[in-house]
């Protein structure tokens, strides 16, 4: 058997009309009504609204955790199973589900909470850089108050986050190919979530976490564990810490995986593992008809 980890994108990777062609089946539709029930709104409708609902934070953490969950429910009734989970952002919160962490409704309950939190945050900035120099930047971060590292995706890719005149101003100091100021409500992934951090403990202090079905490799700390306990007290300073994605990536190879399935919309994941590990197999699933075939 090919060994094989999931990954489950986070915010970034929604679009319009996604997870729709999964109204045909009847096991989706029960997860939509539940969802529905939840949340007090629709996840269909919003990901069929074209003035693009679902790119507001709001919508989309509930709309990705609802969709990418049914297909690895999906995924695993057809006989397939991972030997290794993850997520960016977001998405380990679907990783912890699918690992059998918590139950359906206590996830969703989870990130409703907090989407409503991420959504109202303000003063803050998120930019990405490709194509720089990384000493320079790591350089730049230690001497610029209120800015951190967020996502270190790749090698050639990262995030910072912070206070809009921190960014900015490590942007100027730092060559790059690009740098694109992102479209996000708030500083996210960074110690200026600190207050929206502490309201959402109360809620996560609420939700038991069993042990993992399948090691998970957390944003803080990607190295696997199946303890609950831990794997919730990751998930705890994951807000205010970093997506340590470069390092997940290389995760992959030290524990022997050949294949990874990135499960929902796009292919943001498998793209940055492609560029430094292309020795894995990789594949994408995006809708029902990805199952299918």
């Amino acid at each position: 058997m090919t060994k094989t980890a999931w990954v489950f994108p986070g915010q970034g990777s929604q679009k319009i009309g996604m997870g729709i062609d999964l109204l045909e089946l009847d096991a989706a539709q029960q997860k939509f009504a539940q969802a529905e029930e939840i949340l007090g709104w629709s996840v269909t409708e919003i990901c069929q609204s074209e003035d693009d609902k679902v790119s507001r934070t709001l919508y989309t953490q509930p709309c990705l955790y609802v969709i990418e969950s049914i297909l690895a429910d999906l995924m695993q009734q057809q006989g397939q199973h991972p030997d290794l989970v993850a997520g960016h952002s977001l998405g380990e919160y679907i990783a912890l589900y699918a690992a059998g962490v918590y139950d359906w409704a206590a996830g969703l309950t989870l990130i409703k909470r907090r989407a409503e939190l991420m959504d109202n945050a303000a003063g803050g900035m998120m930019a990405a850089l490709i194509g720089f120099d990384r000493d320079q930047l790591e350089q730049q971060i230690q001497q610029t108050p209120d800015v951190v590292l967020a996502n270190d995706n790749s090698a050639a890719q990262a995030v910072i986050s912070g206070t809009p005149e921190a960014v900015n101003k490590v942007l100027s100091q730092v060559k790059s190919k690009r740098a694109v100021p992102l479209n996000v409500s708030g500083a996210f992934h960074s110690p200026l979530m600190a207050a929206a951090a502490a309201e959402f403990e109360e809620v996560l202090k609420s939700v038991v976490f069993n042990s993992a079905q399948v090691p998970v490799l957390s944003n803080v700390e990607p190295t696997p564990s199946i303890d609950g306990d831990v794997l919730k007290e990751r998930l705890r300073r994951q807000m205010t810490g970093a997506v340590r994605w470069r390092e997940t990536s290389e995760c992959f190879r030290q524990e022997g995986i050949e294949q990874v399935v990135e499960i929902g919309p796009g292919n943001v994941l498998t793209g940055l593992i492609k560029r430094t590990h292309s020795e894995l197999i990789l594949k994408n699933i995006s809708s029902a008809a990805d199952l299918s075939a």
